[in-house]
C-alpha cells in the first residue's frame, strides 16, 4: 500500500480524486511503481521514489520521455497525466501474462512504427533513463563515437568505478573499443528506438500486443534494439522475425556479424544493474570476437 504521506500528494495531482485501491508492481534503482485505482474507478500507474536520487531523477527523465513519444503519435505508450519532480501519474494499459508464441503482427507493426522515425543525428534533445541510471543522449552525426562514448564504453566504466571484472574481459573490452570501426557500420540512418526494448517492457493482453513501457528513447541504430530484442529469446520473437522485419526495414548484410557487440552493451548493463553472473554472458559474447 502507498503510505498516507506519498497518497495525499499523489491525490492532489489528480484533481483530489481518492485513492480507493493501490497495488505495488516493482520495487527497483529505488523507484516504486503502484497501479492505483481512483474514486471514479480509473485505473493510473505511479511512479515515485522510495528514496530521492540527487544525481540523476529518472522520474522526471520518464515522464519528458513518454510526452516526447506521445507528441509524435506512437499511442502505444501510457500518457502522462500528472508529474513533477517527485510523482508520474501515467494511464495504466491492460495487460496480463498470456503471450503469444510468434512473432504477431500488431508488435511488428508497433516496433516498425517507432523505427520509422528518422534524424539527421544520434542521440536526442534530452538525457533518457534506463534502469534508472543516466542515459547520455549528447547530439552527434559519428555513430561509432556515440555507441562508443555514451553506450559501451560509458558502461564499461561504470563497472570500473564500482567493481571491475576480470583483467582479460576488460583487456578485450579496451581493445574492442579501440577498434570498434572495424565491425559496426560507421553512420547508418538515426532511427527512434523505445531505449530499452525487452521482455519485460513490451505488454500483452491474451496473446494481443497492448504497449510498451519504460522507454529510454534516443536515435540510435535500429539494428541495436534488434539485437537487444533476441538476445533473451522471448517466444514472440521467432526465427522469422528478422525476415519479417527487413521486409519493412532494412538489415545490413553483414548484421549476424556484429548482433553480439550490441548484446554486450547490455550484457554489461545487467552486470552493473542487476546481476554478476552475467559476467558469464559477457565471456561467452566476447569469444565470438575476432581479435
Amino acid at each position: 500500500m502507498i503510505d498516507n504521506e506519498d497518497r495525499k500528494h499523489i491525490e492532489k495531482l489528480i484533481d483530489n480524486k481518492k485513492i480507493i485501491d493501490s497495488k505495488l508492481l516493482s520495487s527497483s534503482f529505488g523507484i516504486n511503481c503502484f497501479k492505483i485505482t481512483t474514486s471514479d474507478k480509473q485505473d493510473l500507474i505511479t511512479k515515485f521514489y522510495k528514496k530521492k536520487n540527487n544525481d540523476f531523477n529518472a522520474i522526471v527523465s520518464e515522464a519528458k520521455n513518454l510526452i516526447f513519444l506521445n507528441d509524435l503519435k506512437l499511442n502505444f505508450f501510457p500518457k502522462v497525466h500528472r508529474s513533477n519532480s517527485h510523482y508520474l501519474i501515467m494511464s495504466f494499459i491492460k495487460n496480463n501474462e498470456i503471450k503469444p508464441n510468434k512473432t504477431e503482427e500488431d508488435l511488428l507493426n508497433a516496433i516498425i512504427s517507432i523505427h520509422s522515425n528518422k534524424d539527421e543525428k544520434y542521440g536526442l534533445n534530452f538525457d533518457s533513463q534506463i534502469g534508472g541510471i543516466k542515459q547520455k543522449n549528447k547530439r552527434s552525426d559519428n555513430w561509432v563515437d556515440f555507441f562508443r562514448d555514451l553506450r559501451l564504453g560509458y558502461v564499461y566504466e561504470l563497472i570500473n568505478s564500482s567493481y571491475p571484472m576480470d583483467g582479460s574481459i576488460n583487456a578485450k573490452i579496451e581493445l574492442l573499443l579501440k577498434n570498434l570501426g572495424n565491425f559496426i557500420p560507421k553512420n547508418p540512418r538515426a532511427s527512434l528506438l523505445h531505449g530499452d526494448l525487452w521482455e519485460g517492457n513490451i505488454l500483452f493482453n491474451f496473446k494481443s500486443f497492448s504497449g510498451f513501457i519504460d522507454p529510454g528513447s534516443f536515435y540510435g541504430h535500429n539494428e541495436m534494439e534488434i539485437a537487444y530484442l533476441r538476445w533473451f529469446n522471448p517466444k514472440f520473437i521467432d526465427n522469422n522475425f528478422l525476415e519479417k522485419y527487413q521486409e519493412r526495414i532494412y538489415i545490413d548484410s553483414d548484421y549476424m556479424k556484429y548482433e553480439f557487440i550490441y548484446q554486450l552493451y547490455y550484457s554489461l548493463l545487467n552486470v552493473y544493474l542487476w546481476d554478476r553472473s552475467y559476467i558469464d554472458n559477457v565471456s561467452e559474447l566476447l569469444k565470438k570476437l575476432k581479435l
